[in-house]
């Protein structure tokens, strides 16, 4: 199989390398689900503590994952919730992160997250809502696709809601906070 394909389920998928990405999209990524990206080795303890204590409280839950355990989950779990599932992605997290590092974490968790109903990867999602290749991303494009990440089926980046342009500002905001990214 491709990795330029439509297969006996209809989604959307095209894998590219991280030089293919705009750097616009590596900030929003950054700035929108993991701001110490380059910082931690693969896992917030703070974030996951206060995800922790809001879910003990019965607040509404929030994930306190890193990028490195969600690129753990997509690639090689299941995404049911369970204590063991998250034993295992803690285990891969570890792996990816010693053996792959930052970049390549970044490059293949960009092209295997779902950015809406059957749109897997930055480069499907970039051609399907702009009809452009993912290098050439505006930081406002970059911004609203990062936006949908918490719940791509329910969020989409060319509807404008309060929420989408909130979120999108704020990541915004965020992306100038994180600069550039100087990989190791």
């Amino acid at each position: 199989m491709s990795s330029d394909s439509k297969v006996g389920w209809d989604y959307e998928y095209k894998a590219v390398p991280l030089e293919e990405i705009s750097p616009n999209m590596v900030l929003a990524a950054m700035g929108g689900e993991d701001d110490l990206f380059l910082q931690h080795h693969g896992f917030n303890w703070d974030q996951i503590q206060k995800a922790r204590e809001e879910s003990q409280s019965g607040k509404r839950e929030r994930g306190g994952s890193t990028i490195s355990q969600q690129c753990a989950k997509n690639v090689f779990l299941t995404h049911r919730h369970s204590y063991v599932r998250k034993a295992f992605e803690a285990y891969f997290t570890v792996l990816i992160e010693c053996i792959w590092g930052k970049q390549r974490i970044m490059e293949v968790y960009l092209n295997v997250i779902e950015f809406g109903d059957g749109i897997y990867g930055i480069e499907a999602a970039s051609q399907h809502y702009y009809n452009k290749s993912a290098k050439r991303l505006t930081k406002y494009e970059a911004s609203m696709l990062a936006a949908v990440l918490p719940n791509p089926l329910k969020r989409n980046p060319l509807k404008e809601t309060q929420y989408m342009v909130r979120q999108s500002k704020h990541i915004r905001w965020m992306m100038g906070n994180i600069g550039t990214v100087k990989w190791e």
